[in-house]
């Protein structure tokens, strides 16, 4: 495959949730717009950080690439091949290259299975024998993830919930995969245990080469893993951009209020501008006309409610910095957050 290829390619991805109501009980009455109409690609052995509020359609955008979600429309194309809608039977071989870290490590686990037995799964599923046998294999892969190949019999309720994730990132390895799909993986974590886990998947990704869309909600945590991020915001990409580029030059409001929301831990002489967004995030059910984040956007205009702005390269920007709004904010004016590059210590 040609270095230029995209690992993954998103086109135009949408998921909508179709709400059932009225008599008959099964008339679609609505839907929700979970996801409409992303674009994004991933290169092998890159890491895209995707962020934004609770409810913006991060997770579900794991589950649509991952394939655990049928998409309703767009595209996606993984080493050349079209998987958007492919059966069960073109999916089984991509399936072992396509794994998932789950956020809850506690609910993940099969509380009945060995640690032995949850990681050997996939092996048994995909019937692959590794040489040595998977016992072996197992032990290896818990020795790679920091835990005690000797834990192999033991079952998940013995362990912390920190040992318990790094079981899942086992299981995810197993298959050698060329991508992972890592949705908000130490949220439900303790903070002191969470940079643990965040450098055992930014060791994992060094030593294997291993692509991963790390979809989390704090801002130093994706900055710490990941090379490219992607913000959300009600099922849309408002700005996309080389990590460095986006946490230091925002151009869309909204990747700015988000910025200006992060604390600092030192005392400036004239503190950062905070910005306070006013009312709640629009219903997906029924969002918004034009751009999504009108509503509570200071720049907001008639024309903002017309037109949707398009995710494109704005003047200012550097190139693959695309930002979608109509008035983006003036380059290289927005100053920057201190964030910890060490995530123990933004903790």
């Amino acid at each position: 495959m040609s270095s230029t290829t995209p690992l993954l390619d998103v086109s135009g991805l949408t998921k909508h949730f179709p709400i059932k109501g009225g008599f008959p009980i099964k008339r679609t009455v609505g839907a929700v717009q979970a996801v409409d109409g992303l674009d994004f690609q991933v290169a092998e052995g890159e890491s895209l950080g995707l962020v934004g509020e609770s409810g913006c359609g991060k997770s579900t955008t794991g589950r649509l690439i991952t394939r655990l979600l049928e998409p309703t429309g767009g595209k996606i194309t993984y080493r050349g091949q079209d998987i958007t809608h492919a059966g069960r039977r073109d999916l089984a071989p991509i399936r072992s290259e396509i794994q998932m870290i789950f956020q809850d490590p506690y609910a993940s686990l099969n509380p009945r299975q060995t640690v032995g037995k949850i990681i050997s799964g996939p092996m048994e599923i995909n019937d692959i024998d590794p040489e040595g046998g998977r016992e072996k294999r197992v032990r290896e892969l818990l020795e790679i993830v920091g835990l005690n190949p000797e834990h192999y019999n033991r079952f998940p309720h013995e362990f912390s919930g920190g040992q318990r994730q790094r079981i899942g990132v086992a299981r995810a390895l197993a298959l050698e995969p060329k991508l992972i799909v890592a949705d908000e993986p130490v949220s439900a974590l303790d903070v002191s245990i969470q940079a643990q886990v965040v450098n055992l998947l930014q060791k994992v990704q060094r030593e294997l080469g291993i692509a991963f869309v790390f979809i989390a909600h704090d801002l130093a945590i994706v900055r710490h893993f990941s090379q490219r991020v992607a913000v959300m915001y009600l099922g849309k990409i408002v700005e996309i951009a080389d990590r460095e580029d986006l946490y230091g030059n925002p151009r869309h409001p909204y990747t700015r209020a988000l910025l200006s929301a992060v604390p600092e831990a030192t005392v400036e002489e004239e503190p950062r501008e905070r910005i306070r967004l006013t009312g709640d995030v629009p219903s997906p059910i029924n969002p918004p006309s034009g751009c999504r984040f009108r509503t509570r956007c200071w720049k907001a205009t008639e024309k903002c409610a017309s037109e949707a702005p398009p995710l494109v390269q704005v003047e200012g920007n550097k190139p693959g910095h695309l930002t979608a709004c109509h008035y983006p904010e003036t380059a290289g004016t927005v100053p920057a957050p201190r964030l910890s590059k060490d995530p123990e210590a933004a903790a």
